[in-house]
């Protein structure tokens, strides 16, 4: 079990951000084991065929047998949305012997697989050499497996979040982490991670929680090490839809009265999504999509609400009715 004590300042504190690396390190226990998630087969059948030119043996050694990662490849945002080459750049600057202590971390208590024996020499200069080849590595895997599908996937990500800020604003951090994996739950100022192979205990103090949704992530991610700041990425809600064909009305009578489209669309809007991620799930242009959001939200079966540059839409409690979906 690992757990987070966390103080009022903490939870002041407490904080979300993207992590396209994150994201990216953590899709290698999928290209690994596709027994893991069959959500992400339709993604890792897709990413096969075009990864056959790279050391797919270095990159795969990187998780342990026991699913594990080295925590350098992960590091902490620092912003709430960095660019991929700007958190590169920090694992980059990981000391030799951090990168030597978080491989062996992240295997123990077995061996580091072949690839990664030279962080087993002790020598500063192999350890250097290991890392930059393997962020070498993880740009070109970034531009083939996971870059073209990021947009999608922040998008996912970013209504995973809004969703959160409303957990949190209705009920607290126990509302926040209610629902956010069964492996996580709250008690008097303790956020407690169940089923870990590490065991630690963190004192926030005062250096706050720092949440990341993660597409990838098939249960809570803190760090391997209890020495890094407190951080936890968790499985964002709706990973089915990115790789799913989009849904189709099955009430004739809705359809009659709406339409497909708007019967679609309006399914979709269980949770609050801008006009370009659901363009995107329906294979419609925005526009489109714009013109069906306007007649349903005058006809009162969907609220919006500004979220930074971008309009959110979600069903009304008319909507859900209608739907037959519950408020």
């Amino acid at each position: 079990m690992i757990s987070y004590e966390l103080g009022v300042e903490d939870l002041a504190d407490t904080r979300f951000a993207l992590s396209p690396v994150h994201e990216t390190v953590l899709s290698l226990r999928v290209l690994r084991e596709p027994g893991l998630s069959a959500l992400h087969l339709p993604w890792r059948r897709s990413v096969l065929g075009r990864v056959g030119g790279l050391d797919t043996g270095l990159l795969l050694a990187l998780v342990s047998a026991r699913r594990t990662l080295p925590d350098f490849l992960t590091p902490r945002p620092t912003v709430f949305a960095p660019e991929f080459e700007d958190e590169l750049a920090a694992v980059r600057r990981t000391p030799p012997a951090t990168v030597r202590h978080d491989l062996l971390a992240a295997h123990s208590p077995g061996p580091l697989p072949t690839p990664l024996s030279p962080a087993t020499t002790g020598d500063d200069s192999d350890a250097a050499a290991l890392r930059d080849a393997i962020c070498d590595l993880l740009r070109r895997y970034w531009e083939i497996a996971v870059r073209p599908v990021w947009p999608q996937m922040r998008l996912l990500l970013e209504a995973d979040m809004t969703y959160r800020a409303r957990q949190l604003a209705m009920g607290g951090a126990r509302r926040l982490f209610a629902d956010m994996h069964p492996n996580l739950r709250w008690h008097e100022g303790v956020l407690y991670i169940d089923r870990m192979i590490s065991e630690y205990h963190v004192s926030a103090s005062g250096r706050g929680l720092l949440l990341v949704p993660s597409v990838f992530a098939h249960k809570p991610a803190p760090p391997v090490s209890a020495v890094e700041p407190p951080v936890l990425g968790y499985p964002s809600r709706g990973v089915a839809t990115l790789w799913t064909p989009p849904p189709t009305a099955d009430a004739p009578a809705l359809v009659a009265l709406l339409g497909a489209s708007r019967t679609r669309l309006l399914g979709l809007l269980e949770e609050p999504l801008p006009t370009v991620e659901l363009a995107r799930r329906l294979r419609v242009t925005p526009s489109a999509v714009s013109q069906h959001l306007g007649v349903l939200h005058a006809a009162g079966l969907v609220t919006r609400a500004r979220h930074g540059r971008q309009v959110l839409y979600r069903r009304s409690d008319l909507g859900d009715r209608l739907t037959g979906a519950q408020p």
